[in-house]
C-alpha cells in the first residue's frame, strides 16, 4: 500500500459530490456558453483581437488557468469539463444526465486503428496549431474557425467512433494535459487490484445502469499513470464494490517509475519543451520582426520560420538530447539500446517543460489579462458597456517584476529533471554521473530561458 498519498474520497461528503450526476454536466453547464460565445465573437464580432473576447477569453484567461492553476495542481480536471466534446457524448448516450440502461451508447462504435492507439496524431495536431499559433492568437476569426473545427470533429467522431476517441487520440490540447498531469497531487486509483482482478463484470469498462463505461477506454484496474485518465469519475460511479477512489499524492509521482514509458510520450516532451522556447522568442520577446515573420503566413519568411520551427520540435532538439544519452551511454558503459535509453531520460523533460511554459504564461498572461475586463463588458467590440469596464485602459500587470517569479519556476523545474535524470541513470544500474549529458542539456535550456527574460 501506499503510505505517501491520502484516499479523499474517504470523506462521505466527497464522495457524495464526486459519485453525483450532476457534478460533471454543471461544470459543462458553465463552460459551454463561454465556448459558444468565444466562437460567435470571432465569426460576428470585432477584428481587433485585444477587443474579442474569443481572443481574450480562450487565449489569455483560459489559457492562463489552464496553465498556471489547473494543470500543476488538478492534472485532467480540465478535460473533465472540457465544453469540446460535450455535445458528441451527449448524442451518444441520447441523455444530458442520467444513464441509459447498462450504461448503452448510440453510436457506430468503430474501433480506433490499432496503430493509431497512441498520441502521435496529438503530437502533430498540436504542431500544426503550434505552427500557425500567432495568427490563431491573435486573429479572431481564425481563432473561432479552429475551435469551432474541433468541436465539430468532436461530434463526427463520437457518433462514428466508441466514446471520447477525439479527446484520447487526436485532441491537440489533450496530448499535453496528459504528459503534464503526472506531475499533478491527485490522482484516480483503484484501491485493491485483488479486488479489480476478481469482478468479472467490469462495470468500470464497460458500464452498468449507474453510469458509462470509461469514456477514455481505460481500464481503472490497469490504471498506472494520470496520463489517460480524463477525471470523469464513471469508474466510481460504475464500480459497484468501492473500488475506485481519488487520492491526493506528492507532486509528480506518476514520475517516480519508469513503467509504461514510450516514444510519441517523450516526443510529446520535446514539442512541449521546443514550442516554450519558440513562443517565448517569438510571442514576447523583443525582436518584433519574428512574429511580423511568423503571421505572415505564405510568405517566403514564413516558410523559412516554418521549416526552422519544425526542425527544432522533430529533429535538432531530440537530436541534440539523442547526441547526450550517447555520451552518457559511452560513460557508463550501458548495454541499454540507445533508443530506450532516450525515451527514459526524455522524462526528465517533463518538469522542465512544465515550468518553462509556466514561465512563459506569467508574462503573458500578466502582460495581456488586463484586456479581460474590456471584453466582459463589450464581448464583440459593438460599443457595449455591461458591467462598466469597457473603457478600462490595458495595464501589464507587475511590468518588471515578473521575472522574481519566473526564474524561481525555472529553477524548480531544473531541480526536478536534474532529481529524474539521476533517478534514470540509477534504474539502469549505473552511477548519477551517467546523468551529466542529460543534466547538462536541462542547464543549458533553463539559463536560455532565464537569460531571454531577464
Amino acid at each position: 500500500m501506499n503510505t505517501s498519498r491520502i484516499e479523499i474520497t474517504r470523506y462521505p461528503i466527497v464522495k457524495k459530490i464526486l459519485t453525483s450526476r450532476w457534478l460533471q454536466w454543471s461544470a459543462i453547464a458553465l463552460t459551454l456558453p463561454f465556448f459558444i460565445l468565444a466562437i460567435l465573437a470571432g465569426f460576428f464580432g470585432t477584428p481587433a483581437g485585444n477587443r474579442n473576447f474569443g481572443i481574450v477569453f480562450v487565449w489569455i484567461v483560459w489559457w492562463g488557468a489552464l496553465i498556471l492553476l489547473l494543470l500543476p495542481f488538478a492534472g485532467r480536471l480540465w478535460c473533465a469539463i472540457c465544453p469540446i466534446p460535450a455535445p458528441g457524448e451527449w448524442l451518444q448516450r441520447r441523455a444530458l444526465v442520467q444513464p441509459r440502461a447498462g450504461g448503452k451508447l448510440y453510436t457506430l462504435g468503430w474501433k480506433w486503428h490499432r496503430k493509431l492507439k497512441n498520441i502521435w496524431l496529438q503530437n502533430f495536431s498540436f504542431l500544426a496549431v503550434a505552427l500557425f499559433s500567432v495568427v490563431i492568437l491573435t486573429t479572431p476569426l481564425v481563432s473561432s474557425i479552429v475551435l469551432a473545427l474541433f468541436a465539430l470533429i468532436a461530434l463526427a467522431m463520437s457518433l462514428v467512433y466508441e466514446r471520447r476517441a477525439f479527446c484520447r487520440y487526436l485532441c491537440p490540447v489533450g496530448g499535453f494535459i496528459g504528459l503534464y498531469s503526472q506531475l499533478a497531487p491527485i490522482e484516480l486509483r483503484v484501491k485493491d487490484h485483488a479486488v479489480c482482478a476478481s469482478h468479472k463484470d467490469k462495470t468500470c469498462y464497460v458500464g452498468s445502469d449507474a453510469g458509462y463505461g470509461c469514456p477514455w477506454l481505460v481500464f481503472p484496474g490497469a490504471l498506472d499513470k494520470n496520463t489517460y485518465c480524463g477525471l470523469c469519475t464513471e469508474c466510481l460511479k460504475t464500480c459497484p464494490l468501492d473500488n475506485v477512489a481519488l487520492y491526493a499524492r506528492p507532486f509528480g509521482a506518476d514520475l517516480f517509475s519508469n513503467t509504461g514509458r514510450r516514444l510519441d510520450e517523450a516526443y510529446k516532451a520535446f514539442i512541449m519543451l521546443t514550442c516554450a522556447l519558440a513562443y517565448s522568442i517569438v510571442l514576447i520577446s523583443p525582436w518584433s520582426i519574428l512574429k511580423e515573420t511568423a503571421y505572415a503566413v505564405g510568405s517566403p519568411g514564413w516558410w523559412v520560420y516554418a521549416v526552422a520551427f519544425l526542425a527544432a520540435n522533430l529533429v535538432i532538439v531530440p537530436g541534440i538530447f539523442y547526441a547526450g544519452v550517447t555520451l552518457a551511454k559511452k560513460i557508463a558503459r550501458l548495454t541499454t539500446p540507445t533508443k530506450k535509453l532516450f525515451v527514459e531520460f526524455a522524462y526528465a523533460l517533463v518538469p522542465l517543460g512544465l515550468a518553462a511554459w509556466i514561465a512563459f504564461s506569467v508574462s503573458f498572461v500578466l502582460i495581456n489579462f488586463s484586456y479581460a475586463w474590456q471584453v466582459v463588458s463589450d464581448p464583440f467590440g459593438w460599443g457595449w458597456n455591461l458591467f462598466g469596464t469597457a473603457d478600462w485602459e490595458w495595464t501589464p500587470y507587475f511590468a518588471g517584476a515578473q521575472a522574481f517569479a519566473q526564474i524561481p519556476i525555472l529553477l524548480i523545474g531544473l531541480v526536478a529533471a536534474i532529481g529524474i535524470a539521476i533517478r534514470t541513470a540509477q534504474e539502469q544500474g549505473a552511477s548519477s554521473r551517467t546523468a551529466l549529458p542529460v543534466i547538462a542539456f536541462c542547464v543549458a535550456y533553463t539559463l536560455a530561458l532565464i537569460w531571454l527574460y531577464v
